[in-house]
């Protein structure tokens, strides 16, 4: 078994998400989802990755890239997640599909027919996307937006703007962390942050020039430092900065800006954690630390079985012998190949 060994990790430039019973990577203009499925088979499926917001030249401006990339993220994960979920549907509703299928032999249906039917559905989808993406930066909103502004100005009524400001963002920070402590406790969730660390330690495994196996991931870390989790964190921090210098003493007022800079923070946030999957600088590890940590709640160490379904998913987009082989030019010449 091959073990190259590296000074530091390389940039692959895949990313992923875990989803029910399985994980989705994501590489450049393609994505593949990689499910477990109740039969214990292993369905890989792969797509075009298509943005939402289809201008190029906005992916090559620092700041509004992150929020195209932010909105892609949302829509590309619900529509994963929802894939996922298909295999594991209730075992009456199974037998009542299995039911409608033989009624349905019977009787033949028109091209035409199934070609409605085929539109039906995909409008459905799309909509259903549309709303739970709607309802989930809805929830966030109020979570991490609203109840600290009010809370705060309840409990600080006496204090100065930067005092009020200074609670604000500690009752943030405190319901963030208190609610990233919840989810972690949840048993059906930690199911999916084992796939959340098998997806972790795929891209680790690859990026230190280790073969792509399923001993060689299983002994790489579930931290990263590109992760959604420290992107959420680096989101809170940047919020917590921004709100010391945007001030208002109408709390509408105040939450109206705070509504405004969702953008502009997602926007930064995500150059941030751009710069940190690409560099080794100090001072961007240090800044990484906290969202490791975090990671640590959001990430379980995964078996084999779940390991072996990461590998299929990133195989499926991500040609890994190939990035080794440029690699080992690289150290073979002291510069690329």
């Amino acid at each position: 078994m091959k073990k190259n060994s590296r000074k530091c990790a390389r940039y692959s430039g895949i990313g992923g998400q875990a989803v029910m019973e399985g994980i989705m990577m994501r590489n450049k203009g393609k994505y593949a989802i990689a499910v477990r499925k109740p039969d214990g088979e292993i369905e890989v499926k792969v797509d075009d990755y298509k943005s939402v917001i289809n201008i190029p030249a906005l992916q090559k401006v620092p700041i509004l890239r992150g929020v195209v990339s932010f909105v892609d993220s949302l829509v590309v994960g619900i529509r994963c997640l929802m894939y996922s979920a298909s295999f594991f549907e209730e075992e009456e509703e199974e037998k009542e599909k299995a039911k409608d299928s033989r009624k349905e032999s019977k009787k033949k249906k028109a091209p035409q027919e199934i070609k409605e039917n085929s539109e039906k559905k995909e409008e459905s989808d799309t909509l259903f996307v549309a709303g739970t993406m709607t309802l989930a930066l809805v929830l966030a909103v109020f979570l991490f937006m609203i109840v600290p502004l009010f809370v705060s100005r309840k409990l600080g009524a006496g204090l100065p703007p930067l005092g009020r400001s200074a609670l604000e963002s500690g009752i943030r920070v405190a319901v963030f962390l208190g609610y990233m402590v919840a989810i972690s406790r949840m048993k059906d969730i930690q199911r999916t942050f084992e796939y959340h660390g098998a997806e972790h330690k795929c891209i680790n495994c690859i990026e230190n020039g280790r073969d792509l196996t399923v001993d060689n991931v299983l002994i790489s870390s579930r931290l990263h430092k590109r992760c959604g989790t420290s992107f959420l964190f680096f989101v809170i921090l940047v919020s917590v900065i921004f709100q010391m210098f945007v001030y208002s003493d109408n709390r509408l007022t105040q939450l109206g800006i705070r509504l405004l800079l969702i953008p502009v923070i997602a926007g930064v946030s995500f150059e941030i954690i751009r710069l940190a999957g690409i560099s080794d600088n100090p001072v961007v590890n240090l800044l990484s630390k906290p969202g490791l940590a975090l990671q640590k709640l959001t990430t379980r160490e995964p078996d084999a079985h779940e390991a072996e379904v990461a590998i299929r998913a990133v195989e499926a987009v991500f040609d890994w012998r190939a990035f080794l082989g440029e690699k080992d030019a690289e150290d073979t010449s002291g510069h690329p190949k």
